[in-house]
């Protein structure tokens, strides 16, 4: 596994986090990424985190990469 997909991978783990704050650190850092794999998992958040901050922080990076996916042509669904 690359040091990029490691770092993904981190941050992808720590969505689940208890800690809001850590959330939406790995949340902006998956953005500044670019990490495409996980649209669908910032979706969810924003869709059902209970902290307000996170969902719109997710909302924002979701954005990120919903652009980045249709530049590079693929599916945001």
């Amino acid at each position: 596994m690359a040091g990029t997909e490691r770092l993904i991978a981190y941050h992808m783990a720590r969505l689940t986090d208890k800690n809001p704050t850590v959330r939406i650190q790995s949340i902006e850092e998956l953005a500044l990424l670019e990490a495409t794999d996980a649209y669908g998992a910032l979706e969810d958040l924003y869709r059902s985190d209970p902290d307000e901050a996170v969902r719109k922080a997710a909302q924002k990076a979701g954005r990120v990469l919903y652009f980045k996916l249709r530049e590079s042509g693929e599916s945001a669904e």
